[in-house]
């Protein structure tokens, strides 16, 4: 026989080791207030991973031949990477305006090639590594990827236009890198050189 679960509309009062309805709005919406922190619970069971470089140049964005820092997920994998946050930063001026974002790419049959693997780590940071995710500086991607996101435009050096430019963007786990696809940061023109400092957090949740 089917059981009906109910709730309470409006607040109420609980003490230790009791079962209290769960809390309801008027709307029979259920309300919930966060504990912890909002990854505590990923991080916590070593869900959670990141990486990242500095002083890099990055490539003209959407060609195969890649520098900057890209982040993919290897064929036959048995996770799904969903993208956390993405950070950048460049510290010398650029010599042509340029814009700034993120591109993707896939491919079910060709792995990207790793010329210079960056290390993973896990946000439950006690030194180790592991996760699927695997992230490089240099690469030659399988397939050329397609803009997904513009964070931002560099400037060059004026008096009135300062060149630094950076940013932390928060994809709240809206982008799903599937085995066999990536993501890299884009730069339209070639950054100035050792200028790129980049950073990826991401989850990893079984497919």
């Amino acid at each position: 026989m089917a059981q009906t679960v109910g709730g309470q509309v409006g607040p109420s009062g609980a003490a230790d080791n009791t079962y209290p309805p769960f809390r309801q709005g008027r709307s029979a919406e259920l309300i919930a207030q966060q504990l912890h922190g909002r990854y505590y619970e990923s991080a916590y069971r070593r869900a959670i991973f990141n990486g990242a470089i500095v002083a890099q140049v990055t490539t003209v964005g959407l060609a195969t031949t890649y520098t900057g820092l890209c982040l993919s997920n290897p064929i036959g994998s048995p996770v799904n990477l969903v993208l956390l946050k993405a950070g950048y930063g460049f510290t010398v001026a650029w010599a042509a305006v340029a814009a700034i974002g993120l591109m993707a790419g896939y491919n079910s049959g060709t792995n990207v090639t790793h010329t210079t693997p960056v290390t993973p780590r896990g946000n439950f940071f006690n030194g180790g590594s592991g996760g699927y995710g695997l992230l490089d500086s240099s690469a030659t991607l399988p397939t050329a990827p397609t803009l997904h996101t513009v964070f931002n435009a560099s400037t060059t050096a004026t008096a009135a236009v300062p060149p630094l430019v950076s940013g932390l963007v928060d994809f709240e786990g809206s982008l799903i890198l599937p085995p066999g696809a990536y993501a890299a940061f884009f730069t339209s023109t070639v950054s100035a050189a050792a200028s790129g400092h980049f950073s990826f957090s991401w989850e990893e949740v079984p497919v």
